[in-house]
């Protein structure tokens, strides 16, 4: 049990009762009584929700960690992308109640069957144009933000930058359109554009997924 305890982080709190544990920390007694049964299927209904970020990020590995060390098939509940991206060997993708999309989790992100998987999986999210003002024969253009460029110059798209988000080893910049809405651009790396400057921006058409009206992927 102190083994498990210190895989938890609650070996300080070892001595003391459940009714002076904080809900995340009782959250972590409940997978500790869980996992030293060594049951032969876990079933995590979002384990990790009343957890602070640091914890989170830490438990992610540690569970990944569990997850091969114990063999056990493991079923795990989320409404968090990070979490399903990083602990999965297989996603299945529900809305309502309905199947959209079983698959690994880079399959998911690469190859989406429609508008609701490709925009659930990744953060930030997918862009979505309207395809048809871009002089293209279908509905929806769906781009990953890495595969927008942009510049001050050339372009296809004329925006506005509305705000940065400079995070070190990557920027986003969040440009505003006429006709698409809000287009989010990353950038690896430290990159700077005026607030409320004039810029365009063009999407790797190579890179992009063509939708039809209802949403659901087209495919050559």
């Amino acid at each position: 049990m102190e083994e498990v305890g210190g895989i938890l982080g609650l070996t300080p709190y070892l001595e003391r009762r459940p009714a002076d544990l904080s809900g995340g920390q009782r959250q972590r007694v409940a997978m500790g009584r869980a996992i030293v049964r060594r049951p032969k299927v876990f079933l995590f209904d979002e384990p990790l929700s009343n957890l602070d970020a640091k914890l989170r990020t830490q438990m992610r590995a540690e569970i990944k960690r569990l997850h091969k060390r114990l063999g056990a098939t493991s079923i795990y509940v989320t409404h968090d992308q990070v979490e399903a991206m990083t602990l999965a060997d297989k996603i299945v993708v529900l809305r309502d109640g309905r199947v959209e999309q079983i698959g690994r989790p880079m399959d998911l992100y690469n190859d989406p069957d429609n508008t609701f998987v490709a925009g659930f999986i990744g953060s930030p999210q997918m862009n979505f144009l309207k395809a048809r003002l871009l002089g293209l024969g279908f509905e929806t253009l769906g781009i990953r933000p890495e595969h927008l460029a942009i510049s001050a110059g050339a372009g296809q798209i004329e925006g506005q930058v509305s705000h940065l988000e400079k995070l070190g080893g990557e920027t986003l910049t969040y440009v505003r359109t006429e006709d698409h809405g809000l287009l989010t651009v990353r950038q690896f790396g430290e990159h700077d554009h005026p607030v409320d400057g004039t810029v365009r921006v063009t999407p790797d058409q190579e890179r992009a997924f063509r939708f039809d009206a209802e949403g659901r992927r087209l495919r050559d």
